[in-house]
């Protein structure tokens, strides 16, 4: 063998070594995310309300699915969406056409989101609204208010004052013309499309696009992307509502039940292959557009094309992999233990108990640690992780508290989202700039998987064993979950802000060349 080849296949082991690593670092923090849910789950199984064997066993099967589905998205996400969105950002860039700009901002505004894994499954759970129009929806949302985004960056315009006028615009719709049944639906489709798809893709983007400007607050201007992206469906869905008189009934249809190991083996078998086609129609529309690119513009070498392509294929197995998991496994056990817990003694844990399931499930999301250092790192260190984390776990273990109040009582949900969101918009006029875009941003990372999957499920069964309307009073979970971390971090930001100024008015000593120091005491 030549030295070429030895070294040539040396470099292919060393890239499999590292990509097997990779994997196993994925699948680890989707294992960590998922663990909480899973102890708790058992532990209710095992003692307070005992489920079915088969049931039992289709949950863990789904479990084992997830947590492999999630490892993999988030591997494949990362090695294609994010490079794809900042090779397309900087194609864009190069261009400096504003119209070629903003067309293809809203074209891929609409692929990316279509492929979001949890707005796949919150269509699957809304009953009244068909799955593609959903999904569709949203996506021209996400779409427009992309090329919103777009402008923003171009143009330097404040994040906060665009945050106001289509927040107001948001309540004005929600409160005086919005049929009743699509605001909870409305919410939690903003809260669902900045998920683990949805946002490196647009933040890459946006990154790129920047460029564009030279001036000092163009990189400080690259956040707030994700927030804008979340108004989108909120307004499109408001809007829908209006002209769309719905599919069939406003019931949701309660998930199969495998009371045997023969039911689990045929509803996994059975479901497989609908999800591998929705998957590829999916993702067909990003594929098509990466190619796309790579004739005309990108030109990658061979490595990095494959590379890139391999991630696309992570992303399709983990998708698929995650959706029938949370399907068939998940959504089952989450309804029955909803309504199992409603009857009986039990129904008073039902808060405290969903309180505790926030708490553990945010308290081990991976974008958390994220999210810590983003914040450290504006903060100059004022504002500690261990502040943040505690900070963001009693903020979504309160939302979980009120999701649980409106899932059992029928309390709008316009109640607790305009008081938050008016907070949130107040404080927006007190805190610096960056921490108001952060805290908008950070609705993806408190509404990740397991909000819009099992616990949605959870909040379902409570609802509809409590006779309650489950269109109005168990939808809007996410939008709940969504919420609150606009409120912690801006709370965070005031503090730094303080903290800040304190300093700036302490006076600094200045000691003279004669002047004699003590540093004992």
């Amino acid at each position: 063998m030549t030295k070429q080849g030895s070294k040539h296949k040396l470099n292919k082991g060393k890239s499999l070594n590292q990509r097997r690593a990779l994997i196993g670092e994925k699948i680890r923090e989707a294992l960590i995310s998922t663990l909480p849910i899973i102890i708790i789950v058992l532990i209710l199984c095992l003692t307070i309300s005992p489920v079915p064997s088969g049931l039992m066993l289709s949950f863990l099967v789904g479990a084992l699915m997830i947590i492999v589905g999630m490892g993999l998205f988030t591997l494949g996400a990362d090695s294609s969406m994010t490079p794809i969105g900042s090779r397309i950002g900087t194609t864009l860039t190069k261009s400096r056409k504003l119209p070629v700009i903003l067309l293809v901002s809203f074209i891929l505004g609409v692929a990316i989101t279509v492929a979001e894994p949890d707005l796949q499954v919150l269509a699957e759970t809304v009953p009244h609204i068909d799955n593609l129009i959903l999904i569709l929806t949203v996506g021209l949302g996400v779409g427009f208010f992309l090329t919103v985004c777009m402008i923003k960056n171009i143009a330097g315009i404040k994040l906060k004052w665009l945050l106001l006028i289509f927040y107001l615009a948001i309540f004005v719709l929600a409160i005086f013309f919005t049929d009743k049944e699509y605001l909870s639906i409305a919410f939690d489709s903003g809260g669902v499309t900045t998920g683990p798809m949805t946002v490196p893709f647009i933040l890459a983007l946006g990154i790129g696009v920047s460029n564009i400007r030279s001036d000092r607050k163009a990189g400080a201007d690259s956040f707030g992307l994700v927030a804008l992206c979340s108004i989108g469906p909120i307004l499109a869905v408001l809007i829908l509502s209006f002209f769309y008189t719905g599919s069939g009934s406003s019931n949701v249809e309660p998930p199969f039940i495998p009371e045997t190991t023969t039911d689990m083996s045929y509803s996994y078998i059975s479901q497989l292959p609908k999800y591998l086609l929705e998957m590829a129609i999916a993702l067909a529309p990003i594929i098509v557009i990466f190619l796309l690119f790579q004739v005309f513009s990108f030109k990658m070498n061979k490595v990095n094309f494959f590379k890139t392509f391999m991630g696309i294929i992570y992303t399709y197995i983990g998708l698929v992999l995650f959706l029938t998991g949370v399907n068939v496994g998940f959504s089952p056990l989450g309804a029955y233990l909803g309504e199992a817990l409603t009857v009986g003694w039990t129904k008073y844990i039902l808060i405290p108990l969903s309180m505790l399931m926030g708490w553990f499930i945010i308290s081990a999301e991976p974008a958390v640690f994220v999210l810590e250092k983003q914040i450290e790192e504006v903060s100059s260190g004022a504002i500690p992780g261990k502040a943040i984390k505690l900070g963001l776990s009693v903020a979504i273990a309160i939302a979980y508290g009120l999701a649980m109040v409106r899932a059992i009582t029928g309390i709008s949900i316009l109640w607790f989202i305009g008081i938050g969101y008016g907070v949130a918009l107040v404080l927006m006029f007190f805190v610096p700039d960056i921490f108001t875009a952060i805290a908008f941003d950070s609705g993806g990372v408190a509404s990740g998987p397991m909000t819009a999957t099992f616990m949605l499920q959870f909040f379902i069964g409570a609802c509809t064993a409590s006779g309650k309307n489950v269109l109005t009073d168990a939808f809007g979970l996410v939008a709940l979950v969504a919420m609150m971390p606009l409120i912690s971090i801006q709370i965070m930001g005031v503090i730094y802000a303080r903290k800040k100024k304190r300093m700036e008015q302490t006076p600094q000593v200045v000691y003279g060349d004669t002047d004699v120091i003590e540093l004992w005491g």
